[in-house]
């Protein structure tokens, strides 16, 4: 086997990658064909396939993708923290665009309202993630994940949500269209409820084969009462932040 030096790090290579660095071992002089191909288009259509693959995971398979990622298979998937923070991204700009296209959805003397929910938008995203994590640590013992481990499976969780809440943000653009808003109206409450039970959808995906299916059920009804309780308290606090 043919052997030769990294041009990284001048270590000792034979595979396909160098073992102290992770260079590649076919690194060769820029040329335009090798910058177009590999350094440009290949950057990114590595980084968009990563991202809409994770995407695919998330709403498909999002308890096996999350138990997957805390065993430790983590390279097909794209960070979930940041892809926590582009879908939050997207989902205020395609909030937005709404508006401006359909500012009559604004009631009278509600401004206050969504500036206060856009100043504290970031804050509610990464108060939910532990305490999603909190409630599925107390009542899924068996499964014997830490708390770090259930924020993970929380993260997934509401990447899922976040991704069905840009989707419905594109769904109530289109409908602003009046020939399209009666189909559209329809589209928005299954992505609404869908956006309701897919912390459920989550943690069945994910636990289905460690709990028999009533034990399942009773501990996702706790959960979603936590939950509803959890959310009533948030929204007590920030409607006291928007009559101050």
């Amino acid at each position: 086997m043919n052997k030769k030096s990294c041009l990284n790090c001048g270590h000792e290579i034979s595979d396909e990658f160098c073992p102290h660095c992770g260079q590649k071992s076919n690194t060769a002089r820029i040329t335009s064909r090798s910058l177009i191909k590999s350094d440009i288009l290949g950057s990114v259509w590595h980084v968009e396939a990563k991202f809409f693959r994770t995407l695919k995971h998330v709403l498909l398979g999002p308890g096996r993708m999350g138990m997957d990622y805390i065993s430790g298979k983590r390279i097909k998937y794209y960070n979930l923290f940041s892809l926590l923070l582009i879908l939050f991204g997207f989902n205020v700009l395609a909030m937005h665009l709404y508006l401006d296209l359909n500012p009559n959805e604004i009631p009278e003397g509600s401004t206050k309202v969504i500036d206060v929910f856009s100043k504290y938008s970031k804050t509610i995203l990464f108060v939910l993630i532990p305490l999603l994590a909190l409630n599925a640590w107390i009542l899924f013992k068996r499964i014997k994940l830490n708390f770090a481990e259930h924020i993970i499976m929380a993260s997934v969780s509401l990447s899922g949500i976040l991704t069905l809440l840009l989707l419905d943000d594109l769904v109530s653009i289109v409908a602003v269209f009046k020939p399209l808003s009666k189909i559209f109206s329809i589209i928005d409450k299954i992505i609404v409820f869908s956006c309701v039970v897919f912390p459920a959808f989550t943690y069945w995906n994910a636990f289905k084969e460690s709990y028999p299916k009533l034990g399942l059920w009773w501990r996702l009804l706790v959960f979603y009462i936590l939950m509803g309780i959890e959310c009533l308290l948030i929204i007590a606090l920030l409607y006291k932040n928007i009559l101050s």
